[in-house]
């Protein structure tokens, strides 16, 4: 079986739903995992925030919008008064349901129930087009199998069990769909495995099912060796190794959510990443074959501050690391980077809510300096393949833009550079035109 996730884009108008209905007719036996169709979940969220400001009357008002964006996407999917006429049905379901919570005290579990409507919705849809275009697929719910633990982590014995289960009412049948993001947590309770979980999802299902391939459709051709938003006539790489997509996927390239790689790549289970809008491309494979390419892609990463821990002490005074630490984990801040000196520790965070008490607590341990508006640059491939040559192409490159911070030697699978965000652009492409010359 294989697994194919598609995204919000991949959904976003009716021609595209049907062109996802086109892709996975085939006969070959499948499960689909759906996220909602695109800006919903956005929308969502702007609801649930204005419920927990008390702004009723902006809720209701983006409540209404996007209840009528269904209702003429309905109008637009269907061919039959029948099938129209459930939808429409459907969807006054769902957005009463959001209304119901309205005139309610807000709570987080009112906020999980709201954003989870938006992949309820998507996979009901879908599977009501497939029906009118008969098609036999059969629709399972997310929230019979998919449950995090207490600690927020998938319990991936649950699921395996769960969805096995589920799969088992349904002999015969060959073509699943079901949701992404949207879960179950230890209580029971509606929950989400955060932004970008429709990918996690299906790693996971891939990983419980042993899944032949999951592949995660999206509007790009799969993952390219530059930030095509800044960086001209970049290329789609064929071939990566879980390691590198995990490095580029946590640094900045959005085609790919970090997490989704690691239930596959500890089942070695190939996973690829295709454009819906160009089914016909190759796109990107992951695999656990290490790569031969020395350098395969620069990804970037913004919103970035460094902070600058001066020691009034010797740095390798007993405990004072540790003490850095624990104040971040305190604030259940993760740390990206991190370089020390003989006096100093700097270290980049991306997650700065709590940036102020930190800094508070920080300064205990000695001068603090903090620099906000910084950009991760992270040279991502097979390093070891041309030890002598990696450093020396990247300094070339940026021999005119100022580097704050540089991590090299944690792993053989990236070079992790720190820059201020205005420098951003500028490095790109200067380590484009010296890391990939030799391909053009």
């Amino acid at each position: 079986m294989k697994i194919l996730k598609f995204g919000g884009t991949s959904l976003g108008t009716p021609e595209r739903m049907q062109q996802v209905a086109d892709i996975i007719r085939n006969g070959t036996p499948m499960m689909i995992v759906l996220s909602a169709i695109g800006g919903t979940t956005d929308a969502l969220e702007d609801i649930t925030h204005y419920l927990y400001k008390n702004n009723k009357d902006a809720a209701r008002e983006i409540t209404s919008k996007l209840e009528r964006k269904y209702k003429k996407l309905a109008e637009e999917l269907y061919h039959s008064e029948a099938y129209h006429q459930k939808a429409t049905e459907l969807i006054l379901s769902h957005f009463n349901h959001i209304r119901s919570h309205f005139n309610k005290s807000y709570s987080g579990l009112q906020q999980k129930s709201i954003l989870a409507q938006g992949e309820l919705l998507s996979s009901a849809l879908f599977q009501y087009y497939l029906e009118e275009q008969q098609v036999a697929s059969r629709l399972i719910s997310a929230l019979a199998f998919m449950r995090i633990d207490k600690n927020e982590e998938p319990d991936e014995l649950y699921i395996q069990e769960n969805l096995e289960r589920e799969l088992a009412k349904h002999q015969g049948a060959s073509l699943f769909i079901t949701q992404g993001y949207i879960c179950r947590n230890a209580f029971g309770e509606i929950d989400n495995l955060k932004r970008g979980g429709s990918d996690y999802t299906a790693s996971l299902i891939g990983s419980a099912l042993e899944a032949e391939e999951v592949q995660i459709w999206t509007d790009v051709d799969g993952f390219h060796n530059n930030d095509p938003r800044y960086v001209k006539d970049t290329k789609v790489i064929r071939s990566l190794s879980f390691d590198e997509a995990a490095e580029l996927a946590y640094f900045g390239a959005k085609v790919l959510h970090p997490a989704s790689v690691l239930p596959c790549k500890l089942k070695e289970i190939p996973v690829r990443l295709k454009n819906t809008m160009n089914p016909r491309d190759e796109g990107t494979l992951i695999t656990t074959s290490p790569s031969r390419q020395e350098i395969k892609a620069v990804a970037a990463k913004d919103g970035i501050a460094a902070i600058k821990i001066k020691s009034n002490r010797m740095l390798l005074a007993y405990g004072f690391i540790r003490k850095v630490f624990e104040v971040f984990e305190m604030y259940q801040t993760p740390v990206d980077v991190i370089t020390t000196s003989e006096v100093a520790v700097s270290i980049t965070i991306d997650k700065q809510d709590n940036i102020e008490n930190i800094l508070h607590d920080l300064k205990k341990y000695g001068a603090v300096e903090v620099d906000y508006h910084q950009s991760i640059i992270c040279v991502v491939g097979n390093l070891m393949a041309d030890e002598k040559g990696i450093i020396y192409k990247i300094f070339d490159a940026l021999h005119d833009v100022p580097v704050r911070m540089i991590s090299y030697g944690g792993n053989q699978y990236n070079v992790t550079l720190l820059v201020n965000t205005r420098d951003k652009t500028k490095a790109l492409n200067a380590l484009s035109n010296n890391l990939f010359r030799y391909e053009q």
